[in-house]
């Protein structure tokens, strides 16, 4: 007897086949068509036990049909594949009701593992009404296996209140998956509240969290809510866990086994609605073996581990990436830029310490600083050179662009033989240059100095002190 029944939508002949032979051959029976009209007949039949369709089909979107598949028979599973290998399609498979999501090209054995499951323990999955599309805010870029992994596990957890434990180098997106799960997710209408333990002093962390009352502690000269209450319904993300001292430590724990905490000073205990996002740069378990981090915590938080993948580890996204940021700039305001493949290939043989953050900065840099539209290799090779890789990485507190301005002046001057360049020439030209590079950062990043220093790699003080002495006007324009 056949395991079930499986219907199969693709206007691809080849795949039809290959699913046709690879179902046939673990028990079950296929019924495969190539337009979305054949498949719908077949279901308002009542035929087939689990339903594969591609999302683009020649008489119908597989995303217009789900519905209404999900509204006649709603405890049948269905697969989506496809070779639109986004976020997007992932999170309207899944808000579509889709069991699960297929990138293309798919592992033949982990198809017939999701069938198995689908049809051993099908349930009907509850699902939040859709939020409109919004293709400009799309939060992770890449095609990559490692991220349609991501994509998949984000799908998942959306509907769900589960803790999640997001670990990664610094500059991979953890904030952005964090806030992916919670802008696609049941609690959207609450608070995405995100605090960092890294750059709060240890001795206010546990007010930052919890509050504190009137008189706590010398300065409390007013009650003040914490990130647990401004969060309340909503999402709060504990960037940097690994950061957060011992005491604050057993507070959170708290939270997490009885749901309601007190604020520093009070007595009353107050109930936590607030789902719990936390994410490291570090290894958790090591600093359990040191004692400075609470293996109980740990196991709390770690409900579902979600790792994102160096740059370096997915180097095929980069061209998606790049192109990404170029048009994040052009809607800024700034001019539009296009890639070259030799250029592209610079960047994939890079090593990229600083991840995703690091490139991001390098195509606010192309787009703001260079004339050309196209960027070819010989700029990036520009960019990439040792000594600026160097710099970027260090992320030292002297300047580093006069640094670079002045080796560059140092090798034109040495062509003046013995003659010696006029006096004050050296620091007139460094000033001429600087300035405009300054302005332009800060047009980029529409007056945000903080942002402007990251992308010159300039240390922040520095950059205020330039604009200082230089006499830079300052326009902070709303983004």
């Amino acid at each position: 007897m056949p395991a079930g029944s499986i219907l199969v939508a693709d206007d691809d002949a080849a795949i039809r086949t290959v699913l046709n032979q690879a179902l046939s051959r673990a028990g079950y029976e296929v019924r495969s068509t190539g337009n979305a009209a054949t498949l719908w007949r077949w279901v308002s039949q009542g035929e087939g036990d689990l339903v594969i369709t591609d999302v683009v089909m020649p008489d119908e979107n597989a995303f217009d049909l789900l519905p209404r598949i999900k509204k006649l028979r709603p405890n049948l599973p269905v697969l989506v594949m496809s070779a639109q290998n986004t976020f997007m399609t992932a999170i309207r498979a899944s808000e579509r009701g889709a069991y699960e999501y297929l990138p293309k090209p798919f592992d033949l054995k982990e198809v017939i593992a999701i069938v198995g499951r689908a049809l051993t323990e099908p349930k009907e999955r509850e699902r939040a009404p859709s939020k409109p599309d919004d293709f400009d805010a799309i939060p992770l870029v890449g095609r990559s296996p490692a991220m349609q992994e991501i994509y998949r596990l984000v799908a998942r957890l959306m509907q769900t209140d589960l803790t999640v434990m997001i670990s990664g180098e610094s500059g991979t997106g953890k904030e952005l998956v964090a806030r992916a799960l919670h802008d696609y997710g049941k609690r959207r209408s609450g608070q995405f509240v995100a605090i960092n333990m890294a750059a709060i002093p240890r001795d206010l962390i546990e007010s930052e969290l919890f509050g504190h009352e009137k008189g706590a502690f010398t300065g409390a000269n007013t009650r003040s809510s914490g990130r647990f209450e401004q969060a309340e319904g909503g999402t709060l993300f504990l960037d940097e866990i690994g950061d957060m001292p011992m005491e604050a430590q057993t507070r959170l724990l708290r939270v997490l086994q009885q749901g309601e905490y007190t604020t520093v000073g009070g007595r009353t205990p107050i109930k936590s609605d607030v789902r719990i996002i936390a994410a490291t740069n570090k290894d958790l378990r090591v600093l359990i073996q040191q004692g400075l981090f609470r293996e109980d915590l740990f196991f709390r938080l770690n409900v579902v581990p979600l790792r994102l993948p160096p740059l370096r580890e997915r180097t095929e996204d980069i061209s998606d990436l790049i192109r990404h940021f170029f048009t994040q700039a052009e809607r800024e305001g700034l001019p539009q830029k296009h890639i070259d493949q030799a250029a592209l290939d610079r960047l994939k043989r890079y090593r990229w310490s600083g991840n995703v953050r690091e490139l991001e900065n390098l195509a606010r840099r192309l787009a703001a600083l260079y004339p050309q539209e196209t960027i070819t290799a010989a700029v990036i090779d520009a960019e990439l050179a040792q000594p600026a890789a160097a710099v970027a990485e260090k992320a030292p507190t002297e300047d580093s662009l006069s640094s670079a301005v002045e080796r560059h002046l140092t090798r034109y001057f040495s062509g003046f033989d013995k003659t010696l360049p006029p006096p004050g020439l050296y620091h007139r030209v460094l000033r001429e240059l600087e300035y405009p590079l300054l302005s332009a950062a800060l047009a980029a990043t529409r007056g945000n100095q903080i942002r402007a220093a990251d992308l010159l790699g300039l240390n922040r003080n520095t950059l205020r002190k330039k604009i200082r002495d230089l006499d830079i006007q300052v326009i902070r324009t709303s983004e």
